[in-house]
């Protein structure tokens, strides 16, 4: 399985022939090293409707057919953007795919598509526990740290945990130490940071409170990828 980080919260998952994209957030991203065009998803989960999370999504899904998977809200809301592609589901319900299962976790957040002159609400964020090739892969979505990540940890063997670590929208490096010890994943990689300056972090100053503990943690590059 090959994790490759996009910046901010986007990642590419790609295993069993399947390529997933998870909240493609390129145009508009500073730090972005690849243009949205370039991504060809099978699959696109989305944790929440903030711009900086659905992002490029209904786009990509129109220009390629992906499946889009979102919380109920948030997947009628792309269909009526016109993505005819879509898989909704909510916290708590998992799904066998062909291309692997997929559950949804809460979040502590928000979710809405915000412009220019209305708030439109997107039903309740969430993270996403992705099962492929027998490997399963915690991605948290935006949210602030709670209690039951223990039982998230108890009840999955989490081979790799993506984690936000910037502080004043989501956990700051403090709560994602937290978060790590109930988790118990085999790896973690941070991510939510530098994007923009109001969550400017260092990761490798939460890289060492986790591998203190005893867990291991890899801070990618934008661009760059890990194989678990």
């Amino acid at each position: 399985m090959k994790i490759i980080f996009h910046g901010h919260s986007c990642f590419t998952i790609e295993a069993e022939g399947k390529s997933v994209l998870i909240d493609p957030f390129i145009t508009g991203n500073p730090l972005a090293k690849v243009d949205a065009q370039e991504l060809k998803p099978d699959v696109i989960l989305l944790t929440h409707g903030h711009g900086d999370h659905l992002g490029d999504a209904i786009s990509i899904a129109k220009r390629t057919g992906a499946l889009v998977i979102a919380p109920n809200e948030l997947a009628v809301y792309c269909q009526m953007q016109g993505v005819e592609n879509v898989h909704p589901m909510h916290i708590g319900g998992a799904y066998q795919f062909d291309f692997g299962k997929v559950k949804l976790t809460q979040a502590l957040h928000g979710s809405a598509v915000i412009d220019d002159k209305t708030i439109q609400y997107t039903g309740n964020p969430c993270g996403f526990l992705l099962t492929m090739e027998e490997k399963t892969i915690y991605h948290a979505g935006d949210t602030g740290l709670f209690g039951d990540m223990e039982l998230i940890g108890r009840l999955n063997q989490i081979d790799a945990a993506l984690l936000p670590i910037g502080d004043n929208f989501v956990m700051g490096i403090d709560d994602a130490v937290e978060a790590v010890k109930m988790l118990k994943p085999n790896i973690v990689v941070p991510m939510h940071y530098d994007t923009f300056e109001v969550i400017k972090q260092d990761p490798n100053k939460f890289k060492d409170k986790v591998e203190d503990l005893g867990f291991n943690c890899r801070v990618l590059q934008v661009g760059e990828d890990l194989i678990i």
